[in-house]
């Protein structure tokens, strides 16, 4: 018989990706109005600055990362960028790469256009096992680049010092106009990456984004992972076939790998009731299936709820300071 879950997990996950892409879009609309008012000198804005448009601004996030550990001090200025990477990086420690299969947008649209590539298609393609392994290596050098340059390299008060530029101040209105005002260079690697996402299934996540690299290494140590009874499975291999990440998930007895997601596709396509499951060593039974997302979202509300509660969510630029530094951009953007 057909597991319930096999119904109910394909629809949780897209409503709480489709509720989490509706909340970024929402951010990027208020900040787009934030700035529109600076640029038309009103004296006040009709919406006030939303600190979450930070979680865009992951290379920075990892520079204030290495000014915590040298000075024991969060980054006044942009300090959401801080709060959000880490409570990503701890919902991999605690539950895998949950924010790339149930949160990331990034993550969402992929899905939307591989989804897209299979109905327009009839298919969606695969890459030849030995060079999607090599390919899947490019994004953890991209992650080695970036611990290299900011974290080893980069000393203390270097990174001082440009926290404390105006180019940092306005990270954030200069990643807006990425999208408001996009280069023919930028709309050529987005179509290119968009036009691979409709061929391969998760092409950016899978090979390119050094975010999921890092998750990915974090989720290594997550006490929940897919289990499998050996006992009870028959062999029908549906699970593997399910596995955007191409794991063989029917030869496993716990899956233990930095591409596994946490999507939970694998549970869903299983056939048989309780053979596979998503839950901790230490927990015997299967866990309900909403346990797995609701810890994800319950961790990252948490960290997000203390940088709030502790002061290090909002931005200690004022109104009057977008104001000054805006007129600045220009200069700033080589």
């Amino acid at each position: 018989m057909i597991s319930v879950s096999s119904q109910t997990l394909p629809r949780m996950r897209q409503l709480l990706q489709g509720l989490f892409l509706l909340w970024i879009i929402g951010i990027g609309i208020r900040f787009g109005l934030f700035v529109a008012a600076v640029e038309q000198g009103n004296p006040q804005p009709l919406f006030d600055r939303p600190p979450g448009v930070e979680g865009f601004l992951p290379i920075g996030a990892l520079t204030s990362l290495k000014h915590w550990f040298v000075s024991g001090e969060i980054d006044p200025v942009h300090p959401a960028a801080l709060v959000i990477f880490l409570a990503i990086v701890l919902m991999s420690l605690l539950a895998k790469k949950s924010f790339c299969s149930w949160i990331c947008p990034v993550g969402t649209l992929s899905e939307v256009l591989h989804k897209l590539g299979a109905r327009l298609l009839g298919r969606n393609f695969k890459v030849w096992r030995p060079l999607d392994l090599l390919l899947q290596g490019i994004k953890y050098l991209l992650l080695l680049f970036f611990v290299k340059i900011i974290l080893l390299d980069m000393p203390g008060y270097a990174v001082a010092a440009f926290l404390d530029t105006p180019y940092w101040a306005v990270s954030d209105v200069k990643m807006l106009r990425f999208f408001t005002q996009i280069s023919a260079t930028a709309v050529t690697v987005l179509v290119v990456l968009a036009v691979l996402s409709l061929l391969y299934r998760n092409a950016w996540c899978r090979y390119l984004c050094p975010y999921g690299a890092l998750l990915g290494i974090a989720s290594l140590f997550s006490p929940f992972k897919i289990r499998r009874n050996v006992e009870a499975c028959s062999g029908c291999r549906q699970c593997s076939q399910a596995c955007p990440s191409g794991i063989s998930v029917h030869a496993k007895i716990t899956v233990v790998s930095p591409e596994c997601t946490g999507c939970l596709s694998c549970v869903a396509a299983c056939p048989q009731r309780e053979v596979l499951a998503m839950r901790p060593s230490f927990w015997r039974r299967p866990l309900p299936v909403w346990v797995f997302p609701a810890t994800a979202v319950c961790v990252f509300m948490l960290v997000v709820g203390i940088g709030m509660l502790s002061n290090h969510w909002q931005t200690v630029l004022t109104y009057d300071d977008y104001r000054q530094l805006l007129p600045m951009l220009p200069y700033l953007s080589h």
